[in-house]
């Protein structure tokens, strides 16, 4: 048997194949409030100062800030009431001292004032006059202009991730359109003379097709476009008939295979036939998933995964994930979510290779606890009762229970 005669550490595997793309995302403009999940195009500068005018951050009394130094309960500050500002309105008051104006959240601050007294430090002692009962300082309870973001401020950098933050901060600017990179097209195909569709009834010795959806959620939720291709029988003309027309349509080709040896093998000499350079890695040192195969063809990438569900879910994240975020031109930089949790029980592993645990995800008093869930490869809902995946590096034997470990979440 001669497969996977040079097994490939899981993270050069990953610079390997990522070094052979050339990644350069077209760019597409869409409606703001469509872009939620969407990737920057261009870096996004502000045009205007935000705010435009000095604001009120709570409802209270504008006043210059020296009318109220010493001010208490029991030796308060008297100011003359000269009106109110009102919202949604330029205001013409100026403040002269020992002058207040009533001001509501977000209202403009009057000329001469440089603070705002929160309504709850003062009351009305008569008619046009306001007893303060706490002292501020200047600037306290106000935005300055430009407090937030400076003209010509990049405030969106490229490459950056759409999240509600960043639409509301383009509305905030006027932005009401958006440069985005377009959804890499990701083309799916699922191969095995046992597998069928879901909606099918398995004889026995089938099983329902569980890996071409799994995948396609990923990608989904990634931010590419998945585009399947239907289940395909081991038969390496049809196999490589689908593809061809997968990597002339798609801009990510993803095959996943059955566990048989010739299976594995028809992957590999269908990624070859596909263009140059052809098959980069065969064989990940990973677990669960080393039958990985990462290959681009004629610039694209092509990714043989395991057939068995969880290797092929866990595998995806770790490699088509990537690539898809490079074809975004998402920031590399960009942070997963995880959640550092005390490990329950020991948990062994092979020395020399990355070993990837399910964990579920629990409170306790002392903070997150992790607890392995435990199954084979072939076991979809091992993933489906896990909150995320343990990494247990390649230079150890295995984690102690009681080890606070980093759990990267689904």
């Amino acid at each position: 048997m001669k497969e996977f005669l040079n097994l490939v550490p899981q993270d050069d595997a990953l610079k390997i194949l990522l070094s052979e793309l050339d990644s350069s995302p077209v760019a597409e403009v869409i409606s703001t409030k469509l872009a939620f999940g969407r990737i920057t195009a261009n870096p996004i500068l502000a045009p205007h100062p935000l705010p435009e005018f000095r604001r009120s951050t709570v409802d209270g009394y504008a006043v210059r800030a020296i009318d109220t130094y010493g001010a208490g309960e029991s030796l308060p500050a008297y100011l003359n009431d000269i009106g109110e500002v009102h919202m949604g309105k330029s205001t013409d008051l100026v403040l002269a001292p020992t002058e207040c104006a009533l001001i509501h959240t977000g209202g403009m601050l009057p000329k001469g004032a440089d603070a705002v007294v929160m309504v709850e430090n003062t009351q009305s002692s008569k008619s046009g006059e306001i007893e303060i009962l706490r002292a501020v300082a200047v600037g306290e309870n106000l935005i300055n202009i430009g407090e937030d973001v400076k003209p010509g401020e990049v405030v969106i950098p490229s490459g950056r991730r759409i999240r509600a933050a960043e639409i509301g901060g383009m509305m905030a600017l006027g932005f009401t359109e958006v440069a985005v990179t377009q959804k890499p097209r990701v083309g799916i195909l699922s191969s095995g003379d046992e597998v069928i569709p879901p909606e099918n009834q398995p004889l026995p010795g089938q099983v329902r097709d569980i890996n071409s959806y799994t995948l396609a959620a990923v990608v989904e939720q990634i931010g590419g476009e998945a585009v399947h291709y239907g289940i395909l029988p081991d038969k390496y003309a049809t196999v490589l008939d689908t593809a061809k027309r997968a990597h002339s349509e798609c801009d990510v080709v993803v095959i996943t295979a059955g566990s048989s040896v010739s299976v594995r093998d028809l992957t590999a000499t269908v990624i070859d036939e596909l263009g140059q350079p052809g098959v980069l890695v065969h064989g990940v040192n990973i677990r669960p998933g080393k039958p990985t195969i990462l290959g681009v063809c004629d610039g694209k990438p092509v990714i043989g995964l395991p057939g068995n569900p969880v290797s092929a879910l866990v595998n995806v994240e770790m490699f088509v994930s990537p690539v898809v975020r490079k074809l975004l031109g998402e920031k590399s930089d960009q942070p997963k979510p995880t959640v550092y949790a005390k490990l329950l029980v020991n948990l062994a592993s092979e020395s020399g290779r990355v070993e990837w645990v399910p964990v579920q995800i629990f409170s306790s008093e002392d903070g997150w606890e992790a607890d392995p869930v435990f199954g084979k490869s072939n076991l979809i809902f091992t993933l489906a009762r896990a909150d995320g995946l343990v990494r247990i590096n390649p230079d150890a034997t295995g984690l102690s229970a009681g080890e606070i470990v980093e759990v990267v979440l689904f």
